[in-house]
C-alpha cells in the first residue's frame, strides 16, 4: 500500500529519532525547522523536504505529527496564517505526540473538526533510542475510527500500542504517568545524595533497595548515573520534567483538588531549573542533591 505523506514538526531528541525510524520505512517526509538545524538537515540529506512554514507542510502532509515541547509550541504552529489549520486538508490527521494540557488539545480537536481533518493526542513513553527502533509505548486518544486509521503508523513507531480512549485521554494520562515517574526519580536522586551524607556506598543502597517491591525501571535510570556515571539512560531534560508536574498541577486545579505528592516535586525540579539545571538530565539530579547537601560541585 502507498504510505501517506507525513508532516514531521519538532525535531528533537524524541522527534528526530522518530523521523529517521520512518524514513528507515520510506515514509514520504516533510519537516520544518524550529530552534536547531542540525536535526532538519540530517533529515533532509535523507530525502525529507523542508518547508518554510506549518501552513505549507500542512498542504503537503496527509498525516502530521507533533512531537514538541509545551502546549503553547503546539499552539503556535496550529494557529495564525502560517499554522497548520490555516492549511490543512478534509480529511487530514493530525497526532500530538507530546506532553500536552488535555484541555488545550481537545480546543485544537474542535478547531480541527470544524476544518474537516481530525486530531488524535498519542504521548509517548520510554526513550529516543526506543523511538529509534520502533520500540515506543504509544498511548493514543481519539476516536476508533481514527485510530485504525493511525494504527499501522503506529505499528511502525511503537512496540507497545494502546488505545486509551477519547481525545485528551491520551494526554491526561501521561501527565499522570509523569507525575508519578518524575517523583519517583525525585526521591530516588535523593536517596543517593542522602547516603553520601551517611557514609553508605551508592552501589549498597542500591542492592538493598532494588532486592524488594522498590525496584523500577526509573529507579534503574537514576541509579544508571548515580553509580555508574551514565545519565544517558534517561534523556529526558530537569526543564521538560519541570514543565510536565506544572502541567500536571495545573490539570489538577482544573479538576478543583489540591495535588498533595506533586508539590515536593514540582519544588525541587523549579529551584534546579532557576539554579542553571534546567537542561541537564533527570539522573543528574543526583548530582544536584550532591550539591544541595554540600557535597561535590
Amino acid at each position: 500500500m502507498t504510505k501517506p505523506n507525513i508532516g514531521f514538526i519538532g525535531l528533537g531528541l524524541m522527534g528526530s529519532a522518530m523521523v529517521n525510524r520512518l524514513l528507515d520505512l520510506d515514509y514520504p517526509m516533510n519537516v520544518i525547522a524550529n530552534r536547531s538545524r542540525t536535526n532538519v538537515d540530517a533529515a533532509v540529506a535523507r530525502g525529507a523536504i523542508e518547508w518554510p512554514t506549518a501552513h505549507e507542510l500542512a498542504a503537503a502532509s496527509d498525516v502530521i505529527m507533533l512531537c514538541m515541547d509545551t502546549s503553547a509550541s503546539v499552539e503556535t504552529r496550529m494557529y495564525g496564517d502560517e499554522g497548520v489549520l490555516s492549511a490543512i486538508k478534509p480529511g487530514t490527521l493530525v497526532i500530538d505526540f507530546g506532553t500536552s494540557l488535555p484541555g488545550s488539545t481537545k480546543q485544537i480537536g474542535t478547531e480541527m473538526a470544524n476544518k474537516g481533518a481530525a486530531y488524535m493526542d498519542a504521548p509517548l513513553g520510554r526513550t529516543p533510542s526506543h523511538g529509534r527502533e520502533g520500540k515506543l509505548n504509544i498511548m493514543a486518544a481519539g476516536s476508533d475510527a481514527d485510530f485504525a486509521r493511525a494504527k499501522p503508523i503506529f505499528d511502525d513507531l511503537g512496540e507497545n500500542v494502546f488505545h486509551v480512549g477519547p481525545l485528551g485521554a491520551g494526554h491526561t494520562l501521561k501527565l499522570i504517568n509523569n507525575f508519578y515517574a518524575m517523583t519517583t526519580a525525585m526521591a530516588m536522586s535523593e536517596a543517593f545524595a542522602m547516603a553520601d551524607l551517611a557514609g553508605l556506598p551508592r552501589q549498597q543502597l542500591y542492592d538493598v533497595m532494588s532486592a524488594g517491591p522498590l525496584k523500577s525501571g526509573m529507579m534503574d535510570f537514576i541509579k544508571a548515573n548515580a553509580v555508574d556515571g551514565d545519565p544517558q539512560q534517561l534523556a529526558f531534560t530537569v526543564a521538560n520534567a519541570r514543565k510536565d508536574i506544572g502541567y500536571y498541577s495545573s490539570m489538577a486545579d482544573d479538576f478543583g483538588v489540591p495535588s498533595q505528592m506533586s508539590a515536593g516535586t514540582k519544588n525541587t525540579l523549579g529551584v534546579a531549573k532557576a539554579s542553571g539545571w534546567g537542561d541537564r538530565l533527570v539522573p543528574e539530579m543526583v548530582n544536584y542533591f550532591e550539591e544541595l547537601f554540600g557535597g561535590k560541585k
